[in-house]
């Protein structure tokens, strides 16, 4: 199937071989040449505005010289790109204005924002939860995942999560098939082909597309990097990295395309099946990887020790610091899924920093309550769950809605992390299926029963059926659509996952040796020392 997919993407007879006839060969050595070198000129699909445009009949007579739009025409449009209303389609504006300013500045700082969540922020709060002697290695999960998701992402990760469906439209505009729903054209924008400062009018009108692609990389970053705080101590490196690869191939990218990509199986805006709410990521990020966690935890099995010999956090302050980046990092997150600078980036912007302090509350009072004693890592962690549990729902909520999902979250996952880790016996090191993968879920399926549409009021009018609007209100019936997509996502994570790891396991193997990892990770993986003194 994927086969034919890809035949698919090249067009005409899907051979891309330049010996099919020497007409072709005359053309595209033609294309070359004034490409200056560029080695894949056909690869790719054309975009649906180059369809549309082809499909436009010939005109019967020539038409008349486009008129210089008047003075009021420009102001128009300057006070819709201002309020962050412009037209998606710029053929629609009346001058040559085509993006904002200010909404591209916002994108580009939430992309900064997002990107330190990864590091130093996750890097940091993981560091300080394992011991001394594997502190570089769990820094290295982090760091290095910068470098290798951002590698995949330049070549067909942004394809196929964000390319347009896979094996074309139909008339309406949804796919054609169902592996539309499920990836994006893998070649569509391969090595960021076409990927530049016009805006891609399908997903944001008023940036560049660049922008656009840079935002949602800084997702694909810290996506499997979450998943590390499950096998943290005990992974080979290699291992790491070979599943890293295989886990955003087959699991984050055809996520990303069903709940944000055009056509997705998920996505209530742009021809989705399914209409299930997730404004920045309850389904894509935390699910999948908090599941996915859970996973690794129980195929990896339990750290050597573990649970007779005491494994205290090495640094609660580094963890503590990393804390408080993530907290000021999900504002770009969060708010900068409004994909402006207005009324809807200062509204999640809210429901995201009152989530996060009612859920630091909630777990610190819990922990008080059963154990005594509130602790400082159970605070931060608290606030961590907080912004996992509203991020699905941070575009849909109210301040006081988000208040009370924290509040839930802050308790639930703190049980999670205690109780039943310690009654299922699994070793989730860093807590990561505690916090993302029961807050995530716990997020995704109160954003059924608290989305508004008085906080956003497209959620109201945008999906059809049968040319009706649906509202997408809180409700029992959007408390099942967002049950839906939880179910799928973590049969998704769960099997997907089971596999790649096999498959890691098969190849290469998963664990250093028990020796290796009693000396640590840092020296046996790494040959460094985090401290010298």
């Amino acid at each position: 199937m994927m086969k034919n997919g890809l035949v698919r993407l090249y067009g005409g007879d899907g051979d891309p071989s330049p010996g099919k006839t020497w007409k072709r060969v005359r053309t595209w050595a033609l294309e070359l040449a004034v490409m200056l070198g560029v080695t894949v000129a056909l690869l790719g699909t054309a975009t649906a505005q180059d369809k549309k445009e082809e499909a436009k009949p010939a005109a019967a007579a020539t038409p008349p010289a486009p008129k210089d739009p008047s003075v009021e025409e420009r102001l128009a449009d300057l006070e819709a790109l201002s309020n962050s209303t412009a037209p998606t389609v710029p053929a629609t504006r009346k001058s040559n204005v085509s993006y904002s300013p200010g909404d591209n500045a916002w994108l580009l700082a939430s992309s900064a924002l997002v990107l330190m969540m990864t590091g130093p922020g996750l890097a940091l709060f993981y560091g300080g939860l394992v011991r001394t002697k594997n502190v570089l290695s769990t820094f290295m999960h982090s760091m290095f995942l910068m470098c290798l998701v951002s590698i995949l992402w330049l070549v067909f990760g942004y394809s196929m999560a964000f390319g347009d469906p896979a094996g074309g439209v139909d008339a309406s505009g949804a796919p054609a098939g169902f592996l539309g729903r499920i990836i994006g054209s893998p070649m569509q924008y391969f090595m960021l082909k076409d990927v530049g400062g016009s805006p891609n009018t399908t997903y944001a009108g008023t940036i560049p597309h660049q922008t656009w692609m840079l935002f949602q990389l800084m997702f694909a970053i810290i996506t499997p990097a979450l998943i590390s705080g499950a096998y943290a101590e005990r992974i080979k490196f290699s291992a790491m990295v070979l599943f890293t690869m295989l886990w955003a191939v087959i699991i984050y990218f055809p996520l990303a395309h069903m709940v944000w990509g055009n056509g997705g199986l998920f996505n209530w805006g742009l021809n989705g099946k399914i209409p299930a709410l997730d404004y920045a990521g309850g389904t894509v990020v935390h699910i999948s990887s908090g599941v996915s966690a859970l996973v690794c935890a129980l195929v990896l099995g339990k750290r050597v020790g573990y649970p007779q010999q005491p494994m205290p956090p090495h640094n609660v302050v580094l963890s503590m610091t990393g804390a408080g980046l993530l907290w000021v990092g999900w504002f770009g997150f969060n708010a900068g899924s409004a994909l402006n600078a207005g009324t809807m980036a200062s509204s999640a912007f809210a429901a995201t920093h009152f989530a996060a302090a009612a859920a630091g509350f909630s777990w610190a009072v819990a922990e008080w309550f059963l154990k005594g004693k509130p602790s400082a890592l159970g605070c931060v962690s608290g606030m961590v769950a907080g912004l996992v549990v509203v991020t699905p729902a941070s575009g849909f909520v109210s301040p006081t809605s988000a208040t009370l999902m924290g509040l839930i979250g802050g308790a639930v996952c703190y049980l999670a992390a205690s109780k039943l880790k310690a009654k299922l016996g699994y070793d989730d090191s860093l807590d990561a299926f505690g916090v993302h993968g029961v807050g995530g879920t716990l997020g995704a399926l109160l954003t059924g029963v608290f989305a508004s549409d008085k906080v956003n009021p497209l959620i109201n009018s945008v999906y059809k059926v049968n040319d009706k609007a649906v509202d997408l209100s809180g409700s029992g019936g959007q408390f099942f659509n967002q049950l839906i997509a939880v179910g799928i996502t973590w049969a998704m994570a769960l099997i997907g996952c089971f596999v790649i790891l096999k498959i890691v396991n098969a190849v290469i193997g998963l664990r250093p040796s028990p020796e290796e990892e009693t000396q640590g990770l840092d020296l046996t993986l790494h040959g460094e020392s985090a401290y010298n003194h």
